[in-house]
């Protein structure tokens, strides 16, 4: 077999493969007899069909797959023992004409490969990039205080309704004259929070109301851009209220008002285990180390965004095979077609060289990623869902056991996989450039963030 490699612009680059008889006939002789070994054909004994019978029934079929099979093998062969950094898959050269298997060897196949670009994305002391600390001040200890008793909270039965109140009533369809209407929709025990009416004259026919009022409303007209929310109140389907234009009786029967927990010892247990915790100021001390940690993680995440942001600068535009490249985004998604490849290219190209970036970076500074870093991203994960609910003191087991669970799922792992390059990364360059400290406060973080 003969093979080489033309790559004039450095981005595209065009690989000759010249196959002769010889790279081939003992593959296809091997084939063909495991053929014969399986066939079942009336009037032969299994594995004893002549095998002139096997070669004419399957002989081009299994000479074209082991072909396809040898131009894979080979292709990513050279490309590997010749450093090529190929993006994609190769394709087949636009202007290959179509090989005749039919006739005997040698064929001449042609494929496109597109090429990474060449570019430096070494780091050193030299360059400075902005890390930021969150401050955990008095206002985000309070809030952080607030949400977790807001978590702990409670309902309590109240006599007269407040914005923010849950009631629970029976609604009634009523005729144009007011009255129950005979047949109409009726739902025992519905549930509804006026606050979120989008109409201010519907809302305000809830004002005030105690267990045994009752109030007239029409469910189109309080949520006029929603017929969803009035299918459900209704118990309906949405497009059985479409048509929807009946006022409705709603009588109260409970008005609920939610509560949130004292600040006082049965919080402290609840948050963070019975007795760890003892009085006012640990638990605020306690909070404060958990949103430093926290905040740790995000301001990390911002470093990388503005590594990446940085980097991208300094390398500045890279030439890439676009037409190429393009081709090759229309064959990995043939069912969205070129319109697809035409509205995502750019952000495609833009995450390719952040990734080609990445590996630079990555191979630059040693960084190798083990069973035990993907291990520990996982728990990470498994902490942060739980601290969403306010279950920030979960035994470890449990934090083991969800992460182990998560870790059995394929769709985890690549994001796992990626989440620990990073976290080694940052640590990695936090060490190598020079930190431009600043402080943010929270708000001013959040802000940051938003204008990305």
């Amino acid at each position: 077999m003969k093979i080489s490699f033309d790559n004039p612009d450095k981005v595209n680059g065009l690989i000759t493969l010249t196959i002769e008889e010889a790279d081939y006939k003992d593959n296809v002789e091997k084939a063909l007899k495991n053929y014969r070994k399986k066939a079942n054909v009336p009037g032969f004994r299994p594995g004893m069909v002549p095998m002139g019978m096997i070669r004419k029934q399957y002989g081009t079929a299994v000479k074209v797959d082991e072909i396809n099979k040898l131009l894979g093998e080979e292709i990513y062969k050279y490309v590997k023992d010749n450093n090529i950094s190929m993006l994609g898959e190769p394709l087949p050269h636009e202007a290959q004409e179509p090989v005749d298997l039919e006739k005997e060897a040698p064929y001449t196949f042609m494929f496109d490969i597109a090429v990474a670009p060449e570019f430096n994305a070494e780091l050193t002391g030299d360059d400075t990039i902005d890390h930021y600390t969150i401050t955990v001040d008095d206002d985000v200890i309070n809030r952080q205080i607030d949400l977790f008793a807001s978590r702990a909270g409670h309902y309590d039965k109240v006599e007269e309704y407040q914005e923010h109140d849950m009631l629970k009533g029976d609604i009634r369809e009523l005729d144009e004259n007011g009255e129950t209407k005979e047949g109409g929709i009726t739902v025992e025990g519905a549930v509804m929070m006026p606050e979120y009416i989008k109409v201010e004259d519907q809302k305000k026919l809830f004002d005030g109301c105690k267990p045994g009022s009752i109030i007239r409303f029409n469910p189109k007209k309080a949520y006029p851009e929603s017929d969803v929310e009035v299918a459900s109140l209704l118990k309906m389907k949405k497009e059985e209220v479409a048509e929807l234009t009946s006022d409705f009786s709603y009588q109260v029967t409970e008005i609920s008002r939610y509560v949130k927990a004292e600040v006082n010892q049965e919080l402290f247990d609840r948050v963070f285990g019975e007795g760890n915790v003892k009085d006012e100021q640990e638990f605020r001390n306690k909070i404060a180390e958990g949103l430093r940690e926290q905040f740790a993680v995000d301001t990390d995440f911002r470093f990388i965004m503005d590594v990446r942001k940085y980097i991208e600068n300094k390398i500045g535009t890279l030439t890439y095979p676009d037409a190429l490249l393009k081709r090759i985004m229309l064959n990995n998604n043939k069912d969205k077609g070129q319109e697809f490849v035409d509205k995502n290219y750019e952000q495609s190209i833009k995450e390719l060289t952040w990734h080609l970036v990445k590996e630079q970076l990555v191979k630059a500074n040693g960084i190798k990623i083990e069973d035990a870093d993907i291990k520990e991203t996982a728990k990470e994960a498994a902490r942060a869902q739980f601290a969403q609910y306010g279950m920030t003191n979960i035994p470890e087991e449990y934090i083991d056991n969800y992460a182990a669970d998560m870790l059995k799922k394929k769709e985890y792992i690549d994001s796992f996989v990626d989440r620990s390059v990073d976290r080694k990364l940052t640590e990695a360059l936090k060490k190598v450039v020079k930190l431009n400290e600043k402080t943010a406060t929270l708000d001013e973080f959040n802000k940051l963030m938003q204008g990305e």
